[in-house]
């Protein structure tokens, strides 16, 4: 299982202490996931080597419009191995999930987002993963974390209806934010999910960046290829 972080200088600890931390909470990756303004700079390999864990270099796509997250998108498909949009608006989640180049729509439901069902059979359509975001369930308290609450189950119906493909993450942004697995998988079970199901969205960001890296390794030992995009799961 793997955890989308937000690491220095998006976050308060750098790259190598959070994967230190999730290495020791059972974690076999972590997927740096900071902000287009705030880039990590960090050595992968050399963190992976020291802790023992899979590090992923992410990108969580900001942008005020489609247009403007068109350009990022198109900028950092093939030097990130997962590239995210931070959604939450209509306008936003729409452009995400019908572009076959981004792999998640993060934070779906925040702010004045939604997911319905045109959206939902576009995430299958395109591959686009849909986040589930417990940040709000562990860090929230009152009305702010009850509506969460019902954001996620909302989402979840959506989800299972259209077996649309997902991920689950707790968006830490530092090491002391984060939680075990069995920590999350406790979490969802108080509010309505299945251990499996936390499971199942905690390992598919390995997924994608197992898959993603064969993509990348293929078009260079093939460069005359035409391969268009990171093809979606068959």
């Amino acid at each position: 299982m793997y955890e989308a972080v937000h690491a220095h200088p998006d976050g308060q600890s750098t790259v190598a202490r959070v994967a230190k931390t999730a290495a020791e909470y059972g974690f076999e990756g972590v997927v740096v996931r900071n902000r287009s303004g705030a880039r990590a700079d960090y050595d992968p390999d050399r963190i992976a080597e020291a802790y023992g864990i899979d590090v992923v270099d992410g990108i969580e796509v900001q942008a005020d419009d489609p247009q403007q997250a068109s350009g990022a998108v198109g900028n950092y498909r093939t030097s990130h191995t997962i590239v995210a949009i931070d959604g939450g608006t209509n306008v936003l989640n729409r452009f995400a999930v019908e572009n076959d180049k981004v792999d998640v729509l993060a934070h779906p439901m925040s702010d004045s987002g939604d997911v319905n069902h045109v959206l939902a059979k576009a995430a299958v359509e395109n591959g686009v993963r849909l986040e589930f975001d417990l940040s709000g369930v562990l860090r929230e308290s009152g009305g702010r974390r009850v509506r969460t609450i019902q954001s996620l189950r909302k989402l979840r119906e959506i989800v299972d209806y259209y077996d649309a493909p997902y991920v689950v993450s707790a968006a830490p942004r530092s090491h002391l934010e984060l939680r075990a697995p069995r920590e999350l998988k406790a979490l969802g079970e108080q509010v309505g999910f299945s251990s499996d199901f936390i499971e199942a969205g905690l390992a598919e960001w390995g997924r994608l960046a197992e898959r993603n890296r064969h993509v990348k390794s293929e078009s260079f030992i093939e460069p005359g290829v035409e391969r268009g995009r990171y093809e979606k799961e068959p």
